[in-house]
């Protein structure tokens, strides 16, 4: 799976001379069926379970359009991620695809700015586990379980990138058995179909019986957009664990092809049964959650306690997969000569030791900060790296503009999944991300997210200029 020399070529033309592409110290530890649980349970976040009800406050049953818009947009940026990541396959993914496309200032500023939203997440979901664990066990104080669940999971990517896979695959197993039964179960139920159910009042009325489907009017659906698009970050780790699998061109193919109905099923497939299930307005949305109150009005007894498990679950499976993601990206740039070289060492086992530490002491930090600074430092770092997920789809955009031509140019036979309808859909994804983005900023409740998200990446992408420039310089002397 080393990158051809070709292209490596072609990207010190755009501004990275002499850099090395191929991950050569990690080893393919990852299994087709690790990879394929990863790319199926990659699209379902622990945002998916908690944050779903405030959507629906916001927009009603209007909120199917705006999974269906981000959704569609999250395919659109997966099919341009497959096509370059099919053809070169690499650990650094989207980064390493930017240095070569868009120049190595491009690369080191998305693979920093990236690192950096999920070693804050390894704090936000360390935290939202230790609040369920310590209502299990009271005794053992939050600050205790979210130490113990770090260092559990630091301990298996420690291990071996087998390690990582076989617990993601456990992880993300449940999450689809678990949301593929409340969809089957929820759409007997709505259909009159479920034998015991207490909710005779299911079915289709509820979409538009309670002020109709825009009951907050059309531009909640943008509002929608807002409160959802962040749920969906994560479909592109399976790129990146691509370059640690047995067939990495086969594994993203696959993953890049289903994500359409793996948006469908999980995402728009589970807000329908909530919303034919209840009208969007009912109180028990708001204070148990949504899949909660779907599950208590057909009678599903302790819902709550199975929903903390599922909840726990995805929080896990989120910690396990950020701590990799973050670790394989800092290992990418450290390859790249844009992180330190000791991030690109391996052991014996082919793990990058060093890169995972780095990543792990930063989300301890962040982790203490939640607790002993959370209104200050913690607030920063949360509403800093907010908007990132939609830092990175833009990028990747521009990057497969230029990553078309450089790669029909060197190897043509090796772009085995193309973006639909290039150039034109590419642009119009473009223009929708930046559309978010721009919307976000007269958002009063998004406005400081997406302004502190902004000045953090102005600063990363001047220092990445400025080291770009020295490159050039000290190549040129």
């Amino acid at each position: 799976m080393t990158t051809q020399t070709n292209l490596a070529k072609e990207g010190g033309e755009a501004g990275n001379p002499g850099t090395s592409q191929s991950p050569q110290g990690l080893k393919a530890g990852l299994k087709n069926r690790h990879l394929s649980m990863i790319a199926i349970g990659g699209v379902i976040g622990a945002g998916l379970f908690v944050g779903s009800s405030g959507g629906i406050a916001a927009a009603g049953p209007a909120i199917l359009l705006s999974y269906a818009l981000v959704g569609a947009m999250v395919v659109f940026v997966m099919r341009m991620l497959g096509e370059m990541a099919a053809a070169s396959p690499d650990s650094g993914s989207f980064s390493a695809y930017a240095d070569r496309a868009l120049g190595r200032w491009a690369g080191f500023s998305i693979g920093w700015l990236y690192w950096f939203f999920w070693v804050v997440v390894l704090a936000v979901e360390a935290t939202a586990g230790a609040v369920i664990l310590e209502g299990w066990v009271p005794a053992v104080p939050q600050w205790a379980w979210a130490l113990i669940v770090m260092v559990v999971l630091t301990a298996t990517n420690l291990a071996s990138v087998s390690s990582y896979g076989e617990f993601e695959f456990w992880f993300a197993g449940v999450k689809v058995v678990a949301i593929g039964a409340f969809v089957v179960i929820g759409l007997l139920a709505v259909f009159g179909l479920l034998p015991g159910s207490e909710n005779p009042g299911a079915g289709l009325a509820h979409l538009t019986d309670t002020g109709g489907f825009f009951p907050k009017g059309v531009g909640a659906v943008l509002t929608g957009v807002l409160m959802v698009v962040f749920s969906f970050m994560g479909s592109e780790i399976v790129t990146l664990a691509a370059g640690e699998s047995e067939d990495p061109r086969r594994a993203v193919t696959k993953a890049t092809n289903s994500v359409i109905w793996r948006i469908g099923v999980f995402y728009l497939g589970s807000i329908f049964v909530v919303l034919t299930l209840l009208p969007w307005n009912d109180s028990s949305i708001v204070e148990k959650g949504s899949y909660v109150a779907a599950l208590d009005s057909i009678g599903i007894a302790h819902a709550g306690q199975i929903m903390n498990v599922i909840v726990l679950t995805a929080v896990l499976s989120c910690l396990n997969s950020g701590l990799y993601t973050a670790s394989r990206m800092a290992f990418s740039l450290g390859e790249r000569g844009d992180a330190p070289k000791s991030f690109a060492r391996v052991n014996a086992k082919g793990v990058p030791v060093m890169a995972i530490w780095a990543s792990v002491v930063f989300g301890f930090a962040a982790v203490y900060f939640n607790y002993a600074f959370k209104d200050t430092v913690f607030t920063f770092l949360l509403n800093s790296s907010g908007a990132v997920a939609l830092f990175v789809w833009l990028v990747i955009c521009f990057t497969q503009l230029r990553m078309r031509g450089i790669l029909m140019r060197e190897a043509p036979e090796k772009v085995t999944v193309k973006m639909w309808l290039f150039p034109y859909l590419t642009w119009a994804t473009a223009a929708m991300i930046l559309f978010v983005l721009v919307y976000m900023v007269f958002d009063e409740a998004n406005r400081q997210v997406v302004l502190l998200s902004v000045l953090v990446a102005a600063i990363v992408v001047a220092v990445g200029l400025v080291l770009d420039r020295r490159h050039r310089a000290a190549a040129r002397s």
